[in-house]
């Protein structure tokens, strides 16, 4: 096997060893990165919706309070208000979601799904838990959910939550007697859950990926070519000159030039020592024919 071809070997493995290791950590951080964008985009559509909720709390709540107590007004709760501005931010994009789910809703449209149920389960299971990031995978990609729960901290809740009866009659006729009640105090009734779709980020995480290896790749070409350029004229051709002088040598044509030696490197003092070898050989034939 060729010198030349040896070394484009070994370079080339080396290569694919470095692209290897250089890719698996490159799709991590990429990876990362997107998630982590995905991320802070679902932490400002949940800021959002909590704002919302306060806004409608502090704001418009008692503003409607007198209408309220003879007719039941969906606008001065805060789950319907931060829900509809959410409905109308789906329309523009209709694969970020914001749910305020509830495993006993007043209102039969926040129940929760199965997925759903099990985000609000996680929290049941640890009372210390504010927040829950998770994925699942949907016909559309991955999806990031980000959800808070609903822990019920205020007996203020349980005037409208805790029997029908209690229950003010405006919101009864609304919504009937059969949803919403039995709530206790520090339990978790449901969830905020935000969904993030993450496969535009992955998509844009993977061509950067696919923009960098083919920049290293490139990058080895160049680097690849202009060595062997160097191999062939520092190392091959000197080589090659010598093997041919030390052939015509051995031939016997002891009128042979000297091996011109440029440099100091491993290659010029092989020729140096080409070239004693040759005088020495040179000697040694004289003294035998005399």
């Amino acid at each position: 096997m060729r010198l030349r071809l040896k070394f484009n070997l070994v370079m080339v493995g080396a290569f694919l060893v470095g692209l290897t290791i250089a890719a698996l950590f490159a799709r991590d951080i990429a990876e990362g990165t997107a998630r982590s964008q995905v991320l802070q985009e679902a932490s400002l559509l949940m800021q959002q919706a909590t704002a919302v909720r306060a806004y409608t709390a502090s704001e418009v709540a008692p503003l409607l309070a007198e209408q309220s107590a003879t007719r039941f007004l969906p606008h001065t709760v805060p789950s319907w208000a931060a829900q509809t501005v959410a409905r109308t931010i789906e329309r523009s994009f209709p694969a970020y979601a914001y749910k305020e789910a509830a495993l006993n809703p007043t209102n039969p449209s926040d129940r929760a799904t199965d997925w759903e149920t099990d985000i609000i389960g996680i929290f049941r299971r640890d009372p210390a838990l504010v927040e829950h990031v998770g994925e699942r995978m949907t016909p559309a990609g991955p999806v990031l959910t980000f959800a808070r729960p609903f822990r019920i901290t205020d007996r203020g809740c349980l005037t409208c939550h805790s029997t029908p009866s209690a229950a003010p009659a405006p919101m009864i006729e609304l919504y009937g007697p059969g949803n919403g009640f039995g709530w206790q105090m520090g339990e978790v009734i449901g969830a905020q859950i935000v969904s993030v779709p993450m496969q535009v980020p992955l998509d844009r995480a993977n061509t950067q990926l696919l923009s960098l290896l083919l920049s290293l790749g490139t990058v080895f070409l160049v680097m690849l070519v202009l060595l062997n350029i160097l191999l062939d004229l520092v190392v091959i051709r000197p080589i090659q000159r010598m093997t041919a002088s030390a052939e015509r040598v051995a031939a016997g044509g002891m009128e042979e030039a000297e091996f011109v030696v440029r440099g100091k490197d491993e290659i010029a003092s092989l020729g140096r020592s080409f070239n004693l070898m040759r005088r020495s050989l040179a000697n040694a034939m004289r003294l035998l024919d005399s």
